[in-house]
Formats: structure tokens, C-alpha cells, sequence
């Protein structure tokens, strides 16, 4: 008889997803074209965004403590482009926030955190043993079901979080831009402590982004931003754990939602987090393609990880952002660099997305001409492969 491939959960509760293609590449199942979404593709790049603060009269922040604003801004890239999914427009910092860290846009600085933990002490002094976030962050979760309704199953919807380690390093260092070495001191000189802080924030993270799945995410991706400041060895005994532990919580409370994961600056330990569990993994802008699937299919066939496909991950990434900003890129460039990227990594088993998130400076008319171009591309590739 006919097989019905069983559907999630979270498809059943929002109706079936017209373009599902983000869904399947994850799940491992062939694709006939490959999907592509972006880093920050809600934002500052995009003309509509500027005009919509300037309607409100709100800034960053104030946007995202309205899930009607931060529904609209999420939407925003969806009606421009012709994107394979939506991501929350939200910030890697409400983790931090929600555990009672006070969280500061100066202008033109970027996000910082003007008073982080001045050492091991303020961790019990500070920060809660743990919170409820459908509670702390109920306005997230409630943007989640805003833009689920907007979206009318049109694209699936990816929820997020920053990873324990990236949040613990601005909560103790403060900033992206200064005091870069802070965090990796507290490993060294405070091991409990941070072990201690990255338990209630690992905890925080499983049950926001579990919030965001029960409010209709169709995907959760974990950003590890802070890759560069942390050392490898660091990394395996801190900050791996973490992830791993995200990783077996999620899939065992959410069987059927791909997990994706961008461990920037850190993009050596691809074939440990999919052998974690995690379905799709990220390249940086950095990383070697035609090896990097190398790396993984050899993880793969030495032990079978626990992803949804049972084998080598996904990949995602990495087209390299700078082409795309105002002035220095042209749209044959654009197409070129596309095309080159789909012949590196093949146009199956990937979501082409960024090596790094659009930063602002880009022109929307680059930015659609790198979509356009990884849709048709891989229609010809994948057309002749049929």
C-alpha cells in the first residue's frame, strides 16, 4: 500500500507548509531544488525596516518587546524575497536578559551588557537557579504564534537561541568589541562557577526554545556567535556538553524538528555536533567546503549519530557576505560566487544561507540576486540530475 509520510507535530498544529523544502533537506530526504534563507535577513539592510522604526518611533530593543512589531519585521524579508523560510526577529541576548541581566543598545556600539558579572561570587548573588520562561519571555513566545499565523503556512518558521557559552561570555565580559578574553579567563580561573552559570543557562535555553516549538517554530537553530573566543580545548570541555545536552533534550521533547546549529569562529567541531544530534551544521565563512562534507560523511560512517537522517548532516552556509554590500559587488559577481558555492557543495543535503549574518550594509537588489541565483542553479543541476 502507500506509504503517507507522517507529518510533525508542529505541521499538524499550523496546517500543512506549502514550501517545505528547509524541512526536508533537513530531515535528510531529497530535495528538487536547494532551499536558501539568511542570517539576519530581517533588519537593518533592508529599507522597509528603517522606515518601520522610524513609523513606531522605536528602536532595536523597544521592537522586540512587541510581538506585533516583531512580527511585522519578520515578515518583512518574506514579502521582499523569495526566501524558504522565516526566521524570529529577535536577539541572541534575551536568554540573558530573562535571567535578570541588563542588556543596553548604544547607539552604533551594538548590543552590550553594561553591568556583567564581576566575578564567581555574583553568579548565586545574580542569577536565579532557574526561571520560567513562558513567563520571562512570554512575549517571544507569543510573537512565535503571531508570525505562524501571518506566515499562513506559506514558508516553515525557525525559531532560535544563542548557545550557553556565547551568552555566558557577555554576561561576564559584556561586549562583542572589548574585553574579548574575559570569558575564556573564567573557564580557566573559575571552572565550577561556569560550569555552574552554563547548567542554568543550558536548562533556560532547552525550555525557551521548546516554548518556541510548542508556539508553532517548524525548526530551532542554536548560534554558537561567539566561537572566536573561546579555545578549542575550552570548546570540548565547556561548551560541547552544552550543546549536546540541547541536542538530546530537544529531540527527545520534539522528535520531529530539525535542529540546526552556527558554531561561528569555531566550525572545527562540525562532525562533533552532528554527531550529537543536530541535523544541520553551519559553515563559517571560512570554512573549506568540498572537505568539510568529507569530514562528516567519514564521522558519519564510523558511528551512525543520532540526527534525523542517521548519517552525515546537512550543511549550511556560507556564501561570503562582503559580495553583497552596496558598491562592491555586481549581480553577475553575486551569480558567479552562487554558482561556485552549489559546484563546492553540491545542491543537495544543503541550506544555502551566509558565512556570517548580513551586517546592514547590504543592497536588497545583490541580496535577491543571491537567491535567485541559488534557486536557478540548482533547478539546472538538479533537473539534469533527474
Amino acid at each position: 500500500g502507500l506509504r503517507l509520510r507522517a507529518q510533525p507535530l508542529s505541521l499538524q498544529m499550523g496546517g500543512p507548509i506549502d514550501n517545505d523544502l528547509m524541512l526536508r533537506v533537513a530531515r535528510g530526504e531529497k530535495a528538487e531544488r536547494t532551499p536558501v534563507w539568511l542570517f539576519r535577513q530581517a533588519g537593518r539592510h533592508l529599507p522597509e525596516y528603517e522606515a518601520y522604526k522610524k513609523e513606531t518611533n522605536c528602536n532595536f530593543l523597544q521592537l522586540l518587546d512587541n510581538p506585533k512589531h516583531v512580527a511585522e519585521v519578520t515578515m518583512q524579508p518574506i514579502r521582499r524575497y523569495n526566501l524558504d523560510a522565516a526566521i524570529l526577529f529577535s536577539d541572541i541576548l534575551v536568554v540573558a536578559e530573562a535571567l535578570g541581566i541588563d542588556v543596553e543598545m548604544p547607539g552604533g556600539k551594538g548590543i552590550t551588557v553594561p553591568k556583567p558579572l564581576a566575578g564567581p561570587e555574583e553568579v548565586k548573588a545574580r542569577i536565579p537557579e532557574s526561571i520560567d520562561v513562558k513567563d520571562k519571555l512570554s512575549h517571544v513566545i507569543e510573537a512565535v504564534s503571531l508570525i505562524k499565523k501571518e506566515l499562513k503556512g506559506k514558508v516553515p518558521l525557525i525559531g532560535f537561541s544563542a548557545a550557553p557559552w556565547t551568552l555566558m561570555y557577555y554576561m561576564v565580559g559584556g561586549s562583542s568589541k572589548k574585553n574579548q578574553e574575559i570569558g575564556e579567563q573564567w573557564l580557566q580561573n573559575h571552572p565550577e562557577e561556569a560550569k555552574k552559570l552554563m547548567g542554568i543557562l543550558t536548562t533556560t535555553v532547552i525550555d525557551y526554545t521548546s516554548a518556541q516549538v510548542e508556539a508553532g517554530a517548524d525548526m530551532i537553530q542554536i548560534f554558537e556567535a561567539m566561537g572566536d573566543f573561546i579555545s578549542k580545548d575550552s570548546f570540548y570541555k565547556f561548551a560541547l556538553p552544552c550543546m549536546e545536552t540541547i541536542a538530546k533534550e530537544l529531540r527527545s521533547r520534539h522528535p520531529e524538528v530539525p535542529l540546526l546549529v552556527f558554531p561561528r569562529g569555531a566550525t572545527y567541531s562540525l562532525a562533533d555536533l552532528q554527531q550529537i544530534g543536530y541535523d544541520v551544521v553551519t559553515m563559517d565563512t571560512q570554512t573549506p567546503r568540498a572537505e568539510t562534507r568529507e569530514i562528516l560523511k567519514k564521522a558519519a560512517d564510523a558511528s551512525t549519530p543520532p540526527n534525523m537522517v542517521k548519517g552525515p548532516a546537512a550543511l549550511q552556509g556560507n556564501f561570503d557576505v562582503k559580495l553583497l554590500k552596496i558598491g562592491e559587488g555586481s549581480v553577475e559577481e553575486v551569480e558567479k560566487s552562487a554558482k561556485e558555492m552549489l559546484k563546492e557543495l553540491g545542491p543537495q543535503a544543503l541550506i544555502a544561507n551566509l558565512g556570517e549574518g548580513l551586517t546592514g550594509k547590504e543592497d536588497p537588489v545583490l541580496v535577491n540576486a543571491l537567491i535567485e541565483a541559488i534557486h536557478s542553479t540548482s533547478d539546472e543541476m538538479l533537473g539534469a540530475k533527474v
